[in-house]
């Protein structure tokens, strides 16, 4: 049995959840489409997801988990909110380079603020998990 913070837990299943996704992205359109039928990507943004993926892998399993959340949590806060600003999305593209949509916002709001919260306020306290039950 493993113990693991919830910084570290956060950092490792974040990572996983958007390597997959911009593997997926990758795969399924990788120029521009539409991922899931939902949210909005192209090549940067999926690029973008694979490498949070990888650098919240690498954090989990080097002790970096809590500055990794405050890191995603601040650029998914700030790019979250630069989403909703008209004149930063001209086409639908966040700076002219990366698509998004309502639902990409949403979520990286809610991904920037879980993010934020448990590398700013969370004491790394353990918590068990058990590979089976």
């Amino acid at each position: 049995m493993r113990t693991w913070s919830l910084n570290r837990l956060f950092a490792l299943v974040i990572g996983i959840v958007f390597l997959l996704v911009g593997i997926l992205g990758l795969l399924l359109d990788p120029t521009k489409g539409n991922l899931l039928g939902l949210f909005s990507v192209n090549i940067v943004h999926n690029l973008v997801h694979v490498l949070i993926g990888v650098l919240g892998i690498i954090a989990a399993f080097t002790g970096w988990s809590r500055y990794y959340n405050r890191g995603l949590g601040i650029v998914y806060l700030l790019v979250g909110i630069l989403g909703f600003i008209p004149a930063l999305t001209p086409g639908g593209e966040l700076l002219g380079i990366m698509d998004v949509n309502l639902a990409d916002n949403i979520l990286h709001l809610v991904v920037g603020a879980v993010a934020a919260y448990l590398g700013f306020f969370v004491r790394e306290s353990a918590v068990r998990v058990s590979p089976t039950a």
